[in-house]
């Protein structure tokens, strides 16, 4: 079966399958229905040849009276994105087992998993922006409906940044529509406007202003760590796995070939903008005591290097953030459930009331130090091969590339520390009264994290698997933008 649309169409049935359970049974029904998404993406893979074409694509009239078709279809730059989306979703159900959610939780995860695979697959700029805005709705109440702490107000702020951007892209989206002349929003047509210097210019600036906040990028990242430290485990599973790629996503997608003479012109900007995030995000987790806090500053570190490597528009740039894409992925997945399954077994995320847990939760220590050592970016572990190849992209940039480097490579010493320090502070050292009662994972618990390490280790490896079906699109990339 090689019909794409099925992919956007089974999360859609299954978010109003679940919106109707009202029993515990709607997670394993949820489950389920991810596995059989999952399953569903393995003949793209399988039949995917990792050339620079569109595969697979179909269209459909969608607004006739506005000349609006919906096109899909997928390339070596949205197939890892897919997979990525459609693994990582079955995992983050499992991780929510423990919290028993009720079928309406599932739902909202469904209906965001549409959203999702839509952005990606998305060859219209109409479809994109439908698929952008559906992914935001769900994790909006997953987060309000489930979070802790004071997330409403979190929440609120949130969705204002989002929206806010969403708005720009949708201004800069309608001014292209009618530059077509013909009522064409394909991404072919649009790529191929011979737009002038100050249309570049602002149409730049409206779409990298939406991807960077989703992304999110320094100084629009205020919204993400009391989002992601007040959020449900699966919603801070979903933001930072998935959600947070759309972004990056969108950079290689839309804004590199949209405005490219902008991109030339303010690109460097978007470099120096990108490697103050990773300073800054590392900056700030070297000096946090709560460990899922400390997970959410360090992702503004990794994703600003990534967003950096696209910047560098090089070839080893570009594929290393593809693969960093996946990568950062799974790791923070891994890292929020060890955090979470912490905090349920002792109460706290904080390190004061940590250490020493390894004495008692030795399978989970080993899980979390493999998931570290990838997220760190050790030889032989998933994160290595991608943190290469975007400082080497990074390095290749014009005459002050070595500068850029420099600075984008201590989120590899910084990163270092404040991830050992995390593992020490929760692991090691002696253990309180109080803990000595808890007990080590079991069950769907060291399921997913044993799929995680082994996707840690599986990617370090043999990184060749996902670099070669990006390799050929992303050198067509290049060509187009050079």
């Amino acid at each position: 079966m090689d019909n794409l649309f099925i992919l956007l169409l089974l999360p859609v049935i299954s978010a109003i399958i679940l919106a109707f359970i009202k029993s515990s049974s709607a997670r394993w029904a949820a489950l389920l229905l991810s596995l059989l998404q999952l399953g569903l993406t393995t003949p793209f893979i399988c039949n995917f040849i990792p050339d620079a074409s569109i595969q697979f694509a179909q269209s459909f009239s969608w607004i006739e009276s506005l000349g609006i078709n919906f096109q899909i279809g997928l390339d070596g730059i949205s197939l890892p994105m897919v997979i990525l989306t459609n693994g990582l979703i079955p995992l983050i159900i499992l991780a929510s087992f423990a919290h028993n959610k009720s079928g309406n939780f599932y739902a909202l995860i469904s209906f965001m998993h549409a959203g999702l695979v839509l952005v990606f697959v998305s060859l219209d700029a109409f479809s994109f922006y439908v698929g952008w805005e559906a992914a935001l709705i769900p994790i909006y109440f997953i987060c309000a409906l489930w979070g802790d702490g004071d997330r409403i107000r979190v929440n609120l702020k949130f969705f204002l940044y989002t929206f806010f951007g969403s708005l720009l892209m949708l201004i800069a989206i309608i001014y292209l529509y009618q530059q077509t002349g013909t009522n064409d929003l394909s991404w072919a047509t649009l790529t191929n406007l011979s737009l002038t210097e100050g249309s570049q210019t602002w149409v730049f600036w409206a779409f990298f202003i939406a991807f960077a906040i989703k992304i999110p990028l320094f100084p629009v990242h205020t919204w993400q760590p009391d989002t992601y430290t007040h959020a449900p485990a699966a919603g801070t599973m979903l933001l930072s796995g998935i959600m947070l790629k759309m972004g990056l996503f969108g950079l290689l997608r839309w804004l590199l070939p949209l405005a490219p003479q902008a991109v030339a012109q303010y690109g460097t900007l978007a470099m120096i903008l990108s490697i103050i995030g990773v300073v800054y995000g590392s900056l700030i987790a070297f000096k946090l005591n709560d460990a899922k806090r400390l997970i959410a500053y360090s992702s503004i570190a990794h994703v600003g290097l990534i967003s950096a490597g696209i910047f560098s528009l090089t070839q080893e740039g570009l594929q290393g953030a593809i693969i960093q894409m996946i990568n950062h992925g799974i790791s923070v997945v891994g890292l929020f459930f060890v955090i979470d399954i912490i905090q349920q077994r002792t109460g706290s995320r904080n390190f004061a009331d940590l250490g020493g847990l390894a004495s008692r939760m030795p399978i989970l220590a080993a899980c979390f130090l493999i998931i570290i050592m990838g997220a760190i970016g050790l030889p032989l572990t998933n994160g290595f091969i991608g943190e290469f190849l975007l400082l080497k992209g990074i390095f290749s940039y014009t005459d002050h590339g070595v500068w850029f480097a420099v600075f984008g490579g201590t989120t590899l010493i910084l990163g270092a520390v404040y991830m050992l320090r995390l593992f020490q502070k929760t692991m090691l050292g002696n253990i309180s009264e109080t803990n000595m009662v808890v007990t080590d994972i079991k069950g769907v618990e060291v399921l997913v994290l044993v799929l995680i390490v082994a996707l840690v280790i599986l990617i370090g490896i043999l990184p060749n698997m996902l670099l070669n079906i990006s390799e050929a699109s992303v050198n067509q990339l290049l060509q187009q933008i050079k």
